[in-house]
């Protein structure tokens, strides 16, 4: 399954160029794995509540080209990793036709004391597994 969600670019996500700042990626893409989750029926409030929670363990970002204020975005995510206690999406940032951003975000499913473990069944659903290693047309 790809996610798909979209946001307009605000001004005080730019730089004195005018480009997005690429700190503010991380942003747009932690909303969008945020969107994924919910896509996939993945409810992270009740996994919070419950003691759990999804750590970041890395992110590999390539830039491609900037963003400026006012453009939409299109952001997709979907599954390329899963194992018992940790997996990969990849993300990409659209603008239209063009490609902006490319990324793999590596994730860990913890305990309260914030240590890696086993999924439970509850949490552990189809739409975190990669259904294809075929990349989603732009």
């Amino acid at each position: 399954m790809i996610s798909q969600c979209t946001l307009r670019v605000r001004t005080y996500e730019c730089d004195s160029y005018g480009h997005v700042n690429n700190a503010n990626y991380l942003n747009y893409l932690e909303y969008a794995r945020y969107e994924y989750l919910k896509d996939v029926g993945f409810d992270y409030p009740a996994a919070v509540k419950a003691g759990y929670g999804v750590y970041i363990a890395r992110i590999e970002i390539d830039y491609k080209k900037s963003a400026i204020t006012d453009e939409e975005l299109l952001i997709k995510t979907w599954a390329i990793k899963k194992g018992a206690v940790s997996g990969t999406v990849a993300q990409e940032i659209w603008r239209g036709e063009d490609l902006l951003i490319n990324a793999k975000v590596t994730w860990a499913f913890v305990d309260s004391g914030g240590m890696p473990t086993r999924i439970p069944a509850k949490w552990d659903l189809p739409g975190l597994k990669p259904v294809s290693s075929a990349k989603p047309e732009g």
